[in-house]
């Protein structure tokens, strides 16, 4: 049986993702009438990062422990917060300008340092993420495992970095 090469749509699906989202902070703020309060979305995106990063841990200790029963179904528990987060995202970058930090000091630095670092370390995991999970359902262990283990820390890196940017950036919405 022939085995299926994932790699061009991985590739489509981070270049169309990545690219959703640079086009968003190009674009101009939606002028039609909205009927509820978008100031809710960040913190759904917080929430949402927030369940990702506890759904990789609890898929890290399961793994560790080599129950990968459980380790599949918190990782699936991450995809799907994840991609909750995505549409959330997407959906208040499109109805909203940006919201500025208007913090000073030393933490006006600490903030830029994690948001760039946040944004850079998300564009990267996605196709991690994406060759990780195709590797794993095909059994390719040898492979998953490898970039595994690059995926696993970045992700958890990007997922908590989203809860703390949301968390230093709330006073200003």
């Amino acid at each position: 049986m022939k085995e299926r090469n994932y790699t061009p749509l991985i590739s489509i699906l981070t270049i169309v993702l990545v690219g959703l989202i640079a086009v968003l902070f190009f674009l101009p703020a939606y002028e039609g009438e909205i009927h509820f309060d978008v100031t809710i979305l960040p913190l759904l995106n917080a929430i949402f990062n927030c369940f990702t990063f506890i759904a990789l841990c609890i898929a890290l200790t399961a793994i560790m422990k080599k129950n990968v029963r459980m380790h599949r179904a918190f990782i699936g528990a991450a995809f799907v917060s994840t991609t909750l987060f995505l549409i959330s995202y997407v959906a208040y970058h499109y109805l909203t300008e940006s919201t500025k930090y208007g913090g000073e000091g030393i933490l006006r630095s600490i903030y830029f340092f994690i948001l760039i670092t946040h944004i850079l370390l998300a564009i990267v995991v996605v196709p991690l993420a994406l060759i990780s999970v195709v590797r794993g359902l095909q059994m390719k262990v040898e492979k998953h495992r490898k970039i595994a283990r690059w995926t696993m820390p970045i992700w958890l890196y990007v997922s908590l970095t989203g809860v703390i940017v949301y968390l230093m950036i709330s006073p200003y919405y």
